[in-house]
């Protein structure tokens, strides 16, 4: 038996769910994430672990460079000119009235009209000795020396490079040929009068030399090192007569 109490009843519960707020619902569950805030964000993350990665990269050479001075106390090491062998060296001076006059040994006769030019001839062979007090290797690159005549560049020696074991000494030889270098009026008269009279040639030997110490087979940054030799020769003797070099740098 329906009564109305029940017919109520049933038409409460039949009744539909009121329609939902989508802006209210919108609300409560926060703004969408969009592709390009996500992006974003990785692209930050991967910055983030790239500069904690060059960090320690640099925190890591820093360790490496303070073990290898504090533990191996790398020492400078020597480049020196040892010898200088001279094959000839040949002044050949000209004047607008006269041939070249060229004695055989290369001693100029100097006669009464001065000279507007001279030809020096040189080949020579040096000797370098390349001496490693350190614990390591030492790798050394190419370089290539000036042989100069008062500052004007006549030849270059070229040094080949090489690579030194620990505590070791070497020898290096390189040449330096100059065929008929033509040596100016300025300079032209000091240079028959050196050869003529003073029986000397006075040359520069000067360059930079690289070398990197060598560590499990790393090798560290290059440094320079600066060779600068006074070299004298007698043309009449063909040979050496007074040597003096200067090396600066290579401090690790």
């Amino acid at each position: 038996m329906t009564t109305p109490t029940n017919l109520a009843d049933d038409h409460h519960h039949h009744l539909p769910y009121p329609p939902l707020d989508y802006r209210r619902h919108r609300h409560y569950m926060g703004r969408p994430i969009s592709a390009s805030s996500s992006s974003a964000a990785s692209f930050r993350g991967c910055c983030c672990c790239l500069f904690l990665l060059l960090i320690f990269v640099a925190l890591l050479a820093v360790a490496v460079a303070l073990v290898v001075v504090l533990v191996l106390k790398p020492k400078k090491p020597q480049f020196d000119l040892q010898q200088v062998a001279v094959q000839y060296l040949l002044v050949a001076p000209t004047t607008s009235s006269a041939s070249p006059v060229v004695s055989a040994l290369g001693g100029a006769a100097v006669g009464g009209a001065q000279p507007t030019a001279a030809y020096l001839s040189l080949n020579i062979t040096l000797l370098f000795l390349a001496d490693n007090p350190n614990k390591v290797g030492i790798r050394y690159d190419a370089a290539a020396l000036d042989v100069m005549y008062r500052g004007v560049p006549l030849g270059v020696a070229t040094v080949p490079g090489f690579e030194q074991p620990a505590q070791s000494r070497r020898l290096v030889q390189t040449r330096v040929v100059v065929d008929r270098f033509n040596v100016m009026q300025s300079d032209a008269l000091d240079l028959v009068r050196d050869a003529a009279l003073n029986d000397r040639v006075d040359l520069r030997l000067t360059g930079d030399v690289a070398a990197k110490i060598l560590v499990v087979g790393l090798s560290s940054p290059r440094v320079q090192v600066s060779v600068d030799c006074a070299i004298e020769i007698s043309p009449r003797k063909q040979s050496l007569t007074y040597k003096r070099c200067g090396v600066d740098g290579l401090n690790f």
